[in-house]
């Protein structure tokens, strides 16, 4: 697939390569119905599944909060997390907490009380937002009728989490019938075998 890269980090550059990149996809498939899933996209649906506002209930806070936060403050490093203090932070200060880069090799995830493996590699954010997509029967409903996924935040030199992958892989779940396979951790990691 070939587009005209629009550089920079502006917003607006952001947008015109998300644009470029769904009409060469949309040349490609026409019958592809494609979603932006970042702050950056061009459709409030977008925005709003995007790590950054999609909220996940936690039931110890009694509350929703974004899933990067949850994401990010229940790392576990050899020498420190999880850092739950991060659940009270906006997303992008709790995605740039120093801690997060100073503690250490990742060892687990931690929620509600609970550890979880590093392995498979996206399991527990994939899970997260999956989870988080449930709660929000709305946008699961909306969700489900795209089958084509972007996000221009994704650079694979940097994060293995995607959240366009993410997105995806609940669409996959929702069509088969298989949203039960969120409900459970392991269950849901057995996917990855």
């Amino acid at each position: 697939m070939e587009f005209t890269y629009s550089g920079g980090f502006a917003v607006s550059q952001k947008q015109k390569n998300i644009a470029a990149i769904h009409a060469s996809f949309g040349r490609a498939h026409p019958d592809a119905r494609i979603l932006e899933i970042s702050t950056k996209s061009l459709q409030s649906l977008g925005v709003e599944l995007s790590a950054f506002r999609l909220l996940k209930e936690v039931p110890s806070l009694g509350r929703r909060i974004p899933v990067e936060n949850v994401f990010q403050g229940g790392k576990v490093f050899a020498e420190g997390g999880p850092f739950l203090d991060l659940y009270e932070v906006s997303p992008r200060e709790a995605k740039g907490d120093p801690r997060l880069r100073e503690c250490g090799q990742l060892t687990s995830f931690y929620f509600e009380g609970v550890h979880y493996r590093t392995e498979p590699k996206t399991a527990f954010y994939d899970w997260l937002y999956a989870n988080a997509v449930l709660e929000n029967a709305p946008l699961a409903e909306t969700l489900a009728q795209y089958d084509t996924f972007s996000d221009v935040e994704f650079n694979p030199q940097k994060s293995l989490n995607c959240q366009a992958k993410a997105a995806a892989l609940f669409v996959s779940l929702y069509r088969l019938g298989k949203l039960d396979a969120i409900q459970s951790y392991s269950t849901f990691a057995g996917l990855y075998q």
